[in-house]
């Protein structure tokens, strides 16, 4: 038997079909199946079955991945529920297991009581999930999604290109910002210090210990010179 008869089968299209949903390319999916890329050209030209599983399944993975992608750009909301097992009421539990056990004889009318009974205890079960907690969470845009998404369906105002030269455009910006204020304020120093011998910032008007201490001894001269 001719080795393409393996995989344009139904079984292997699906074997197939699985290697292209985990992203494989064609060259990819050849050398998985152990045959030449050449050969797998070949039989997607003379099996049409084959070309049809390989461009619906990529276009499906694709939708997926936008889809996702999408979802991670917009955000989204994630719900979590925490459920506590609780032990199902005698009454409920017998009717439900009769509904179970005389729906189960109509599907297998060759069944045994034993058998039937057995199905109903193992299908229909003793404890059952009660959500008790549910929380929603919100997950915020992915930037980086964002760009990529911009990048490629706006190139012509998203591209790599254009964010450098904007960058370049702020930094010249910023460093002739600050040549201008280097500039102003030797400026500003050079003009000030000719009539100005000390200048002093403070909260209040006490004033300063020296001109205290100039001020007393004035005072005392003057009370020496004063006649007795």
């Amino acid at each position: 038997m001719a080795k393409y008869n393996e995989w344009i089968t139904d079984e292997g299209l699906l074997k197939i079909r699985g290697l292209v949903r985990r992203g494989l390319t064609d060259e990819q999916v050849a050398k998985t199946i152990k045959v030449s890329y050449s050969t797998f050209r070949a039989w997607k030209k003379r099996f049409p079955a084959l070309s049809a599983a390989l461009k619906k399944e990529k276009e499906v993975v694709d939708d997926q991945v936008e889809e996702s992608l999408l979802k991670t750009m917009l955000g989204y909301k994630t719900t979590d529920i925490q459920y506590k097992m609780v032990k199902v009421d005698d009454m409920v539990l017998k009717a439900k297991r009769t509904k179970f056990m005389n729906e189960y004889k109509i599907d297998h009318p060759e069944a045994t009581k034993s058998e039937i009974v057995l199905a109903a205890a193992t299908e229909v079960p003793t404890y059952e999930q009660i959500p008790l907690v549910k929380s929603v969470h919100e997950v915020g845009p992915n930037v980086t999604a964002i760009m990529f998404w911009l990048k490629n369906r706006r190139p012509e105002l998203y591209r790599d290109q254009t964010f450098r030269k904007l960058n370049e455009a702020q930094t010249r910006k910023a460093i002739a910002d600050a040549d201008k204020a280097e500039i102003e304020r030797k400026h500003l120093e050079d003009a000030g210090t000719a009539g100005i011998t000390k200048i002093v910032f403070t909260d209040d008007l006490k004033p300063d210990k020296e001109d205290d201490s100039k001020q007393k001894g004035s005072e005392g001269d003057g009370a020496d010179t004063k006649p007795k």
